[in-house]
């Protein structure tokens, strides 16, 4: 498949609102709304029409008491969304009304989240590399786990049969779900791995790490397809397109690069004034969010995130 998107006709538009940078950025499960979570200890989600122009009206979601570092959408419901603050605390919220319903107070500072593809769990990283899985519905703990080494991001597999870790060690932990059995050790790059994507067809997942590499697996065999080399600094952020096509890494490197997965070739990079936070694609269009360490002329934190692949700025 030879690239069927006119990337370089594509513009980049602009979203502000936070008071302080943007940690992360998510797309509810229909591709309408989007979700930021900022320093200034709030998430704000907004309504973005994929062809339309227009003000994107947004909504504050109000509460937590240090800075949103993470949040991640219901996959089976496009207005509940589950924010991961400093504050120890994980609360679940009607994107409709801003409203909280419900809150789980865990044991540490809170840096990771993401639910089951089947919506029934949520599991949830801290700073001290300790794993708690929470049933949804009751909003309590049904597991816990301390890693004696350095965890840097968590993903199930499409089945949630299997769940994914990131280490500091430059490894990918395999663990079967929900028993969290170790079922396999990945020796995946020479440093660190931080991000980890599964690709929405369920062949793959990729790994980005501090060796500046995003590795590509092959997930019925476990081995290294390829490995994508464009950037040159630690790989903070990576994501699938919705087909599966295309894979956006960022690092501290001023542009974001995407990728044909089949290939391995860089099709398109977008220029960033900053080191990227967060990259994600919509669930439904081609549109990729954006977040990072924008600084104004001031040197004060900015609080943008942008969406490119408009064709229209």
């Amino acid at each position: 498949m030879e690239d069927k998107i006119p990337f370089k006709n594509l513009h980049s538009r602009e979203y502000q609102g936070h008071k302080k940078k943007v940690h992360s950025v998510a797309w509810n499960c229909t591709g309408n709304k989007l979700a930021s979570g900022s320093v200034d200890q709030t998430a704000r989600v907004w309504h973005i029409e994929p062809h339309g122009h227009g003000k994107a009206k947004d909504i504050e979601l109000k509460g937590h008491t240090d800075s949103v570092d993470q949040l991640c959408w219901d996959p089976k419901h496009a207005d509940l969304i589950a924010t991961a603050s400093g504050d120890k605390t994980v609360r679940l919220w009607d994107a409709r009304s801003g409203k909280c319903s419900q809150q789980a107070e865990l044991s540490g500072e809170n840096i990771n989240i993401t639910y089951k593809p089947d919506g029934t769990h949520i599991a949830v990283g801290n700073r001290d590399d300790e794993l708690t899985i929470l049933d949804v519905r009751k909003f309590k703990p049904i597991h816990k786990r301390k890693f004696n080494y350095e965890v840097n991001e968590i993903a199930w597999n499409m089945t949630g049969n299997m769940f994914f870790l990131t280490t500091g060690n430059g490894t990918v932990e395999v663990l079967a779900y929900p028993s969290l059995q170790a079922v396999d050790t990945l020796m995946a790059h020479t440093a660190g791995c931080y991000c980890i994507a599964i690709d929405p067809t369920g062949r793959y997942f990729a790994v980005g790490s501090a060796d500046s590499l995003v590795s590509l697996w092959d997930i019925s065999e476990m081995l290294c397809v390829r490995t994508f080399t464009k950037l040159e600094w630690p790989v903070r952020t990576i994501s699938f397109n919705y087909t599966g096509d295309y894979i956006a890494s960022a690092s501290e490197d001023l542009f974001i690069d995407i990728s044909n997965v089949q290939t391995g070739r860089t099709v398109h990079q977008i220029p960033c004034r900053a080191a990227m936070n967060s990259v994600e694609w919509n669930p439904k269009y081609n549109l990729l969010a954006y977040a990072g360490d924008d600084k104004n002329k001031y040197s004060a934190d900015e609080g943008v995130f942008r969406i490119f692949g408009f064709e229209s700025s």
